[in-house]
């Protein structure tokens, strides 16, 4: 087979900053992708957790058109509805009081990090309770602050030095966390289900310890739900299974199915020590990426949708643990983000299954990440543990 134009162009033109494999996509439509050839992929991965109701969804995408035939954008420096409208869905569900609008979970988890520090500056009367606790395992971003908070040293290494005062505990060790949460911590930060570090759950004994910790130190508790956040979980947020509020918490991937977008919340007393002028966005809260945010809010702001979401993620979870393979060691994650931990590297998995119709992304070297759009049906669930079982009993067999 000869190599596509735009695989040998790209190789040509952009920074090599991704290995991607050679198939070319070109549309899609609900939970499949087609290649350039025209065959069919069933999406369980949704664009790292992005496309929360799939691919051209109907009413995603006439809203979409109407709006970007209306206004796209004019910057923060003027007023429209649809930004307005959209953190006040956010934040009459939450605990939150105000939002602050990006374009990015890293530069969502920029932002709380920032905010973080000026309300310990501005309320402690000190320059040095600057500590920012975070976990092993954690991904925040690869912005400079984000990245500072990311755990894996290949991320890290290369670009250091990155900012101070940034310490690790194990995660769901709450003793460790205790330890290591003092009164120069200005801020915590965490994910209720870490994601890239290997799809893996918080305890309830953790997440409570570092609330009790925070309140102690006078500390800001940042739940990052960049890629757990907004029903993926199978609850709007995934820190409400767990019956923990943040003072902070970062939105992403799925907030407006596919198009830029990140999200800040906080409580009053943090929004209130902003000032103009101390942070800003061009490109953020556009009223026509604000408008495709409220399509996906809406959605799945709804409890029937919710509980639709818990009950296909058990029944994945059901299929997955019945799938006859020695290699699997582990199946974890709530509602349609699972993990599978592997007993060899996954690498060659991905590539299998993709030559059979199945797009999976890995969480680490021995983790399978599954996160499908949340309107993928129970059939459709069965078609892609069916494929997988294929994918694994080849590999199995050729080891």
């Amino acid at each position: 087979m000869s190599e596509h134009p735009v695989v040998r162009d790209e190789a040509s033109y952009l920074v090599p900053t991704y290995a991607r494999p050679e198939v070319v996509f070109e549309r899609g439509q609900g939970v499949y992708l087609y290649d350039n050839d025209g065959r069919r992929y069933l999406d369980f991965m949704a664009g790292i957790a992005v496309n929360a109701l799939g691919h051209a969804d109907a009413q995603w995408v006439k809203v979409v058109s109407e709006q970007a035939a209306r206004l796209t954008h004019v910057s923060n420096l003027y007023h429209t509805a649809p930004h307005v409208e959209l953190a006040q869905r956010l934040v009459q569900s939450s605990f939150a009081d105000r939002v602050f609008f990006c374009n990015s979970g890293s530069e969502a988890n920029e932002t709380a990090l920032k905010f973080a520090r000026k309300y310990a500056r501005r309320v402690s009367e000190r320059d040095d309770k600057t500590k920012i606790v975070a976990f092993t395992g954690s991904f925040h971003g690869r912005t400079m602050g984000a990245l500072s908070a990311t755990y894996k040293s290949k991320y890290r290494d290369p670009f250091g030095p990155l900012i101070p005062h940034v310490a690790f505990a194990p995660y769901n060790d709450s003793e460790a966390a205790e330890r290591l949460i003092d009164g120069n911590t200005c801020a915590v930060i965490v994910e209720p289900i870490q994601g890239e570090g290997g799809v893996n759950p918080a305890t309830s004994d953790f997440l409570n310890t570092l609330r009790t910790s925070c309140d102690e130190h006078d500390a800001l508790l940042i739940f990052d739900e960049v890629q757990c956040g907004l029903g993926r979980s199978g609850h709007l947020w995934a820190h409400l299974a767990y019956n923990v509020e943040p003072d902070i918490m970062t939105l992403a991937k799925p907030l407006a199915g596919g198009l830029p977008i990140g999200a800040t919340l906080v409580r009053e007393d943090v929004a209130l020590v902003m000032e103009p002028g101390d942070h800003g966005s061009t490109f953020a809260a556009g009223p026509l990426v604000c408008r495709a945010a409220q399509v996906v809010f809406d959605r799945v702001n709804d409890s029937a949708f919710l509980d639709d979401v818990r009950q296909k993620g058990e029944h994945l979870r059901l299929c997955l643990r019945q799938l006859d393979s020695s290699l699997i060691d582990e199946v974890r994650g709530q509602g349609l983000l699972i993990g599978l931990q592997f007993s060899m590297p996954v690498k060659r998995l991905m590539s299998e299954a993709r030559q059979r119709g199945l797009l999976i992304i890995n969480a680490g070297e021995d983790v399978i990440r599954i996160c499908p759009p949340l309107t993928i049906t129970r059939e459709e669930i069965e078609e892609g543990v069916t494929i997988f079982g294929e994918t694994l009993s080849a590999v199995e067999a050729s080891i």
